[in-house]
């Protein structure tokens, strides 16, 4: 099978180019930019033409899109190319994939909500809210998916971290490292989520689909089976949405707290404030956590509590202390 992968350079699309290392099924991994020492096409997908070209050249049957706009302080001073990116470029992927009766697993985000206040967990079918111009962004690119009438998966997903690029545990190992003491707010909850975990879902959940041909882990072995699959997968009548993050909930400031304890930091003290200590241009969710009944119910998805996915991913990084 062939599958391309958009946003290759990202957190999510590093970790899916080491999880498909030795598989059966082909990746094409493309980004903004070629990145050819790393195996990475550029491909811009906010150009129609480019990418009809790149699916149907390529012959694929399943498109990850993993690219973003993601800056959200950036995003209310750029809201024509987050909305281009976020919200219209997807579009363009499905259309693409609805011509060749593919499959589209688009990433979104919890930013989706926010806007109305809430204390339980988000499920799929409750209306986006956003607060900002990067959640209203990826409203509108779930939204055209949807209407695109292409096959999809849409998964939304929130807090990611992992070894790559920048987020928030590779900002607090840094902050922790240089200074006495660090301030972080805890009255924004939800859920981390370790881009490798994420990763390693869509493989099997690529695998598991009828469209997914039974994609192959890195060991060669099938990653799913199709009498795993459900019939109530559909919530539309050409795909779903789901969510996944990390099991568990807890507050930036918990998260910040779990980090300098994992990685044996007891220099820098950890302080918990309130958000409006840090004046900014959006108003972030204070509550975005995610139910992820749908998925584990349809997958049979064992999902990793976030502070085991910590450890993880610290020990990955070499800042784990043991």
């Amino acid at each position: 099978m062939n599958i391309l992968v958009t946003g290759a350079c990202g957190q999510l699309g590093s970790e899916l180019r080491l999880l498909t290392k030795g598989s059966r099924d082909r990746f094409v991994f493309t980004d903004v930019a070629a990145a050819p020492e790393e195996g990475i096409a550029a491909l811009d997908i906010t150009d129609s033409e480019a990418v009809r070209k790149s699916v149907n050249d390529n012959d694929i049957q399943v498109l990850v899109n993993c690219a973003a706009f993601t800056d959200v302080e950036a995003a209310e001073d750029n809201v024509e190319r987050c909305e281009l990116i976020n919200g219209t470029a997807p579009g363009i992927l499905a259309a693409a994939m609805k011509e060749v009766g593919g499959l589209l697993v688009h990433i979104s985000t919890d930013y989706v909500f926010g806007g109305n206040p809430r204390t339980t967990p988000y499920t799929e079918d409750i209306p986006g809210a956003p607060t900002g111009a990067y959640g209203l962004s990826k409203l509108h690119g779930e939204q055209a998916v949807i209407a695109s009438g292409c096959r999809h998966i849409i998964l939304r997903t929130g807090w990611m971290y992992s070894e790559f690029g920048k987020n928030f545990v590779k900002t607090m190992l840094r902050l922790m490292a240089s200074r006495p003491s660090v301030k972080v707010v805890f009255d924004q909850v939800g859920t981390p989520t370790y881009a490798a975990d994420l990763a390693g879902a869509i493989l099997q959940i690529i695998g598991m689909l009828p469209s997914g041909g039974g994609t192959t882990s890195p060991s060669g072995e099938n990653s799913g089976s199709l009498e795993k699959a459900s019939p109530d997968i559909s919530a539309t009548p050409a795909g779903c949405v789901l969510n996944y993050t990390g099991e568990g909930v807890c507050s930036w400031y918990d998260f910040a707290k779990m980090i300098a304890e994992y990685s044996g930091n007891t220099s820098c003290e950890v302080l918990p404030c309130h958000s409006g200590e840090f004046p900014s241009k959006v108003r972030r969710p204070s509550y975005s956590v995610l139910d992820k009944t749908r998925i584990k119910q349809v997958f049979g998805l064992a999902i990793p509590h976030w502070t085991e996915s910590l450890r993880r991913c610290l020990e990955r990084m070499g800042k784990l202390k043991t």
